[in-house]
């Protein structure tokens, strides 16, 4: 089976890069959903290991505030992943209306492979 690595990059619409996390994806297609699910998951693992300030990724956890370094979390504690999941893939069809501006933020994001 084939592993794929895929870097994925929040970047400015000035190119500026805001977050970059690597994912790995297995299998020899994957879906808009499965890199969803890699980059969610990715993204609060890292979190969880060391519970900074702030949260870098792209659903706002709960009982936290958006800031210019990130989603401040007001109480430190660990983010439920399949949580954040959950929200991200409820929000994609809803994100794709937007013309690539990732709502609540003034970030926008482009795909490249």
């Amino acid at each position: 089976m084939n592993t794929l690595t895929l870097t994925v990059k929040d970047e400015t619409f000035g190119g500026k890069i805001l977050n970059e996390i690597n994912i790995s994806l297995s299998g020899e297609r994957c879906t808009v959903k499965d890199i969803i699910e890699a980059r969610v998951i990715a993204e609060v693992n890292t979190y969880n290991e060391k519970l900074p300030e702030y949260y870098k990724g792209l659903v706002q956890p709960s009982e936290s505030e958006i800031t210019l370094n990130g989603f401040r979390v007001k109480e430190r504690k660990k983010v439920d992943p399949e949580k954040q999941v959950y929200i991200a893939l409820t929000a994609f069809p809803f994100i794709r209306y937007y013309s690539g501006k990732l709502l609540g933020t003034g970030s926008f994001f482009n795909i490249r492979f």
